[in-house]
């Protein structure tokens, strides 16, 4: 099968997404400093979360992009991705609108640890059809960031409600983490030009 129905269909997804978000971001009732602050939390769980579904769209165009095709299996494993995805405008405005508050906070957590699973059940998939020696497998290697990333969200959901400040710190860091698309995809890319 062809990949440009993957693609498309994503790409329409996470745009979607990222309308949701911007439509969850209501107008401030008052014209002062006082009435902008009241939306600062719910404008900080929009900035962390549209930097998120940034990071997930260039790297999932990078990811796609090392398949030369696609399967049932690709399929499924791409749309569980977007299942998890999709929640994010939710959990964005559910840690806004209670100001990071302990659950919040760890269903943030949660889905971002999840979509984490799903991008690397897809990255396994492309592996899995496209063999031991593809593209994707020889460029991610024992995927180290991905394992670290997942790690960092199931103690960024414990850490919600022991000390949320560093739940919401390992949630940023690994948006960090991730936000130069994958460079182990862009460095097999160039060497193979």
């Amino acid at each position: 099968m062809n990949k440009n129905r993957l693609e498309a269909f994503s790409d329409g997804v996470i745009a979607i997404i990222i309308t949701i978000m911007v439509l969850e971001l209501k107008i401030p009732h008052g014209d002062d400093w006082h009435s902008l602050n009241e939306l600062a939390p719910k404008f900080l769980s929009y900035i962390i979360s549209f930097i998120y579904i940034a990071i997930y769209w260039n790297n999932h165009h990078h990811l796609v992009h090392t398949a030369k095709h696609v399967t049932g299996s690709i399929l499924w494993s791409n749309t569980h991705l977007l299942f998890w995805l999709s929640l994010i405008p939710f959990v964005t405005a559910w840690a806004g609108e209670n100001h990071f508050t302990e659950l919040p906070v760890a269903a943030y957590s949660f889905v971002l640890f999840m979509a984490a699973v799903a991008y690397f059940i897809l990255s396994k998939a492309i592996i899995s059809v496209h063999g031991k020696d593809s593209f994707l497998s020889s460029a991610v290697g024992k995927d180290l960031k991905g394992k670290v990333s997942i790690v960092g969200y199931a103690l960024s959901i414990i850490f919600a409600f022991i000390l949320r400040e560093l739940s919401v710190l390992i949630i940023v860091a690994i948006a960090f983490l991730w936000l130069i698309p994958d460079r182990r995809i862009e460095k097999k890319l160039e060497e193979n030009e």
